[in-house]
């Protein structure tokens, strides 16, 4: 069968997925799962990183949900209060997740390790939310030094 062909007949990818991360979950705990889902993002990680490291100054959100989108994510950012919101509307892997949501913590870590700031999921389709949302909080206020003692007294 060609592709187009293949897609009219059942598929049994998340089954079978999932059956396999059962399996690593039985035989090595959970440990197992977590060493796993960041194993499956560390690929991803190298590439993105790659993409961030030409990223313009401030854009970084925008370029890492540009290649979510390549991925399969139909990513999209937006500012939010202090902070923008990286919002997946699509996610490849979301039944399995749905079992394993060690595989959305992973991804998590990436997104902090890659925009260099702790970021929070807010949201997830493995968890029955219509888009998985992080946020990414803005950089921190840089603040003057006290340089001397007139200075401490405007700042109080």
């Amino acid at each position: 069968l060609t592709d187009t062909g293949r897609h009219a007949f059942h598929q049994a990818y998340d089954d079978l997925a999932a059956t396999a991360l059962r399996f690593i979950a039985e035989s090595g705990g959970d440990d197992a799962v977590v060493e796993f889902a960041r194993q499956r993002v560390a690929e991803v990680e190298t590439r993105y990183r790659a993409l961030l490291e030409l990223a313009p100054e401030g854009k970084e959100a925008e370029v890492l949900a540009q290649a979510l989108t390549v991925d399969g994510y139909a990513a999209s950012t937006m500012q939010a209060g202090a902070g923008e919101q990286l919002c997946q509307h699509h996610c490849p892997v979301a039944q399995v997740a749905t079992q394993f949501p060690q595989l959305c913590e992973a991804e998590t870590e990436v997104f902090s390790r890659l925009l260099g700031r702790h970021v929070q999921r807010l949201a997830t389709i493995a968890h029955g939310d219509g888009v998985c949302t992080t946020h990414i909080p803005g950089a921190p206020a840089s603040v003057s030094p006290v340089i001397d003692g007139e200075s401490a007294r405007i700042a109080r």
